[in-house]
Order: structure tokens, then C-alpha cells, then sequence
């Protein structure tokens, strides 16, 4: 383990202080991050978390040893619209049983999440250690591992879940103190938008373990009846499959504090007799864009791969690379606007950092502590780019500060191959400075002459010797 493990504070969203991290055995440093429902593309919301977490576990393996940490993000794959696209598709098969329901759910959600997969690597993520499917975990296991019925079976035998109508419910009375994450307490819930009120329910806020599926619905043998799971349920069995009954650290964005992450808690701690679930827990803000709420009905509403392979955002693609900066230049807990111009300016510092780094000829064996100090601070990555500008302002050919970048790049999950010119890129931009130059607006032609000479591209004005229009032809400099 690193000296520099002893520095790493993380803010607690169950505290809502920034804490000191210990881990609970340093040989085995255990996050659980909630993963995508596979039922269409990922969407640039949930692009972030993937990026966040990425960034933490590349850290955490920086400081306890690549060996030594275990990240488990989730797949998940039940869900009523995955469930009843897959009746629809292949209905016939699973009634003559040429298929069964999990492999006729696998075929519906493989585009989804191998386009998911295509997607984060573009965007410069690791590979989690686990990526447990939740239709592998309802059922009881033949290794053994926690599953989302033996869950449930314990939790109506230990008095903290019923059933009624059909369903099993997690009874929240039960649990006196429920409502610990969001900070909402029985007596304060209110039914509304994200909780279901139902006359069967003893209260308000229960919610379901397991539902009953009709005879043309997908579902799973049971205690209670053919049927299926709740959303909630899900998470609690895959983190204590690979995890155990009690971990690290258990992350997600801000919309999951409340109902998912308190109710996975509820159901984690009734059934194993727990105090917690997860010790830290952590969660990004939320995305706009441009200013807007993401909406379909808004137009707004952007996938990963949309923003990787056409031109619908700014009238043009973008690089994987760019979209994950432009994601870590806001710190993780707070909102984001993601906009034409921040992707602009990500592109315009990754290409100056590239352009340093490609002065030295191989990375450094050693990440610079002030990169390393600035991430332990609660993820602070405008700090840890601070430090990286400093070090491309530094850089010369074959020095220690461009080495630094370099390792430093590549640690963040930045391509540090040789810098690479985007001839479309700078066609753009002096097709714009012509413009502006038409028009007499000086000084933004020269502030993009500038931003061209800053990346080692240099303009050169001329004439057209057939035509006398003005030309600008361009050249790398070192």
C-alpha cells in the first residue's frame, strides 16, 4: 500500500462530511457502482458516473495496488420493458422451450450493452473487475453466491418484509432507522412522484421486493409465485455476491440517493443484521445541456454513441477523449452544463497537453505527488489539470516535466500516443478566422491564430496569386 493512501478523503453522502478513507482491508478495497439498464443506448448523463468511477478506480489502484481493488458495476437486464420485449421476440421459443427467459432477455439486451461497452472504452474507461447481469442473481446459486430470493426469503423471516396482494413488500416501519441516506424519516415521506401508494401496503413508503407475472409475462419460480423482482433488490444481491454483506465504497449519480440507494441499504441491513451496507457513499451531480434540462421533448436529449458518431451536437463528432474532460473539468458532486463551448475548450487544453507530452519520449515511472495529492482530495480534478498546465508550460524536448505529463495523461485515461493533427479541426478554424477577418473583427481572428499557434500549428497569410483573394496556408511547428 502507498504512503500516499494515507492522504485520501472522500465526501460521504451519509454523513455529508468529507471523510479520512480506511478501507476495510486494504488486501481488497471493494466499490459497487450502479450500472446501465440496458434497454436503449446509454445516454451523456450517464456517461458521468462511468467516467467519475473510472477515474476513482484508477486511483484506488494507484494507491493500494491493481491486485489489491475490486470494482463491481452492474448490468442491469430485468426490467419490464427488457421483459416484455423479449415475450414479444421470442415468446413462441421460451413457451416450447427452445429458449429459456434469460437467454431470450440476453438476446434483447446484447446490441444495448455491447454498444455501451463500445462506447465507455471510447471514452477511456477500465473495464470494471466484475459485471455481474442481475437475470443471473435472482434465482438461488449453484456456487453459492447471494441471490435476489434467498434475500427476500430472509427478510420475510427475520420480520422485515410481507406479503400482500400479490407482491412482497420491504416493510419500512420495521427499520426504525430508515430514511438515514436522503435524510427523509417515515414521518416526513410523502407519497408522491417516486413512491408508489397502494391500499395494500402497510405504509406509504414500502416498496416491492418481488411482483406476481401473469401467464404472458416473463418471470422466475418462486416461494410467492411465478414472478419477477423490484428494481432495488437487484443491487443489494450482485454487491454481496462479489463484495460481501458490508464494503467500501458504493457510488452513483445523485438521482439514485433516493428511492434506490435507501432502499438498497434497507434491504442489505435487515437481511444480513448490519449497521451499513456500504461505508462511503458517493454520488455525482447532475448534467444540463446547454443550460436545459436533458429532454427528449426539449430536443436535448443526446446518447454516447450520437455524440461519438454524427454531427448532431455543435454540428459535429467528438472525440471520446474530449467528451471525458470536458466531463472532469467540473468536480464530480457538482452540476454540470455540458456545452458546445466547454467540449471546445476540452479539445483546445487536450491538444496542448498532447503537444508537451509528445516532447518526451516515454512516460514517467513515477505520477508527480501533486496529481496524485490533488485526486485524494475528494477527486478534485480541476486541481490535478492545474497541475498538468503547469507541467505543459514546463515541458521541453525530453524533459522531466513533459515525462510527468505524459504518465500523468495516461493515468487519467488520456491517449498519450504521438499527438496527432485533426486537419478538419483547423480547416474549420481558419475558415472562421476568414470570416472574422472579413468582417474586421481583430481581435477573435487573432485569438484564434493564437489558440492554433499555442497547439504548434502556425498560419501563414498570403494572397491567391490567380484569384487575389486572401489565403491562409498552416504548418506544425515543434
Amino acid at each position: 500500500m502507498s504512503d500516499a493512501s494515507k492522504g485520501l478523503r472522500l465526501y460521504n453522502t451519509l454523513t455529508r462530511t468529507k471523510e479520512d478513507f480506511f478501507p476495510i482491508d486494504p488486501r481488497n478495497v471493494r466499490m459497487y457502482v450502479c450500472g446501465p439498464t440496458v434497454y436503449d443506448f446509454a445516454h451523456i448523463g450517464n456517461a458521468r458516473p462511468v467516467i467519475v468511477f473510472d477515474v476513482l478506480f484508477r486511483l484506488l489502484r494507484q494507491l493500494y495496488g491493481q491486485a489489491h481493488v475490486t470494482y463491481v458495476r452492474n448490468i442491469t437486464d430485468v426490467d419490464d420493458k427488457i421483459n416484455a420485449r423479449a415475450l414479444r421476440d421470442f415468446g413462441g421459443e421460451i413457451a416450447s422451450g427452445k429458449l429459456s427467459l434469460n437467454e431470450a432477455i440476453r438476446r434483447v439486451t446484447e446490441k444495448t450493452a455491447d454498444q455501451f461497452h463500445k462506447d465507455v472504452a471510447t471514452l477511456g474507461c477500465l473495464e470494471p473487475t466484475v459485471e455481474p447481469r442481475a437475470t443471473e442473481f435472482v434465482e438461488p446459486r449453484a456456487d453459492g453466491k447471494a441471490d435476489m430470493i434467498s434475500l427476500i426469503q430472509r427478510l420475510i423471516e427475520r420480520g422485515h418484509a410481507y406479503v400482500a396482494a400479490g407482491e412482497v413488500l420491504f416493510d419500512t416501519a420495521s427499520m426504525p432507522d430508515y430514511g438515514q441516506l436522503s435524510k427523509r424519516n417515515l414521518d416526513e415521506q410523502q407519497a408522491g412522484a417516486r413512491v408508489a401508494v397502494d391500499a395494500h401496503k402497510k405504509n406509504p413508503g414500502d416498496f416491492v421486493l418481488w411482483k406476481l407475472s401473469s401467464p404472458e409475462e416473463p418471470g422466475w419460480d418462486s416461494p410467492w409465485g411465478r414472478g419477477r423482482p423490484g428494481w432495488h433488490i437487484e443491487c443489494s444481491a450482485m454487491s454481496a455476491a462479489y463484495l460481501g454483506e458490508v464494503f467500501d465504497i458504493h457510488g452513483g449519480g445523485l438521482d439514485l440517493i433516493f428511492p434506490h440507494h435507501e432502499n438498497e441499504i434497507a434491504q442489505s441491513r435487515c437481511a444480513h443484521g448490519t449497521e451499513t451496507m456500504a461505508k462511503v457513499w458517493m454520488h455525482n451531480g447532475f448534467l444540463q445541456v446547454e443550460g436545459q434540462k436533458m429532454s427528449k421533448s426539449l430536443g436535448n436529449f443526446y446518447s454516447i454513441n450520437e455524440l461519438l458518431e454524427t454531427e448532431t451536437f455543435g454540428g459535429r463528432k467528438w472525440p471520446g477523449e474530449v467528451l471525458r474532460l470536458a466531463m472532469l473539468m467540473t468536480h464530480y458532486r457538482e452540476p454540470i452544463d455540458f456545452s458546445v463551448r466547454k467540449l471546445e475548450e476540452a479539445e483546445n487544453t487536450l491538444r496542448k497537453w498532447k503537444r508537451a507530452a509528445d516532447l518526451a519520449p516515454a512516460a514517467a515511472k513515477q505520477l508527480p505527488v501533486d496529481v496524485v495529492e490533488a485526486l485524494s482530495d475528494d477527486l478534485a480534478t480541476y486541481s490535478a489539470f492545474q497541475v498538468l498546465t503547469q507541467l505543459a508550460g514546463e515541458a521541453a524536448e525530453g524533459n522531466d516535466a513533459a515525462a510527468s505529463l505524459k504518465a500523468s495523461l495516461s493515468f487519467l485515461g488520456f491517449d498519450v500516443g504521438a499527438a496527432k493533427v485533426d486537419e478538419g479541426e483547423i480547416a474549420r478554424a481558419i475558415a472562421k478566422r476568414l470570416e472574422l477577418v472579413a468582417a474586421k473583427n481583430w481581435a477573435e481572428a487573432d485569438r484564434i491564430r493564437d489558440d492554433l499557434l499555442a497547439q504548434g500549428v502556425q498560419l501563414k497569410d498570403g494572397k491567391d496569386p490567380v484569384t487575389g483573394e486572401r489565403v491562409t496556408t498552416w504548418e506544425v511547428k515543434r
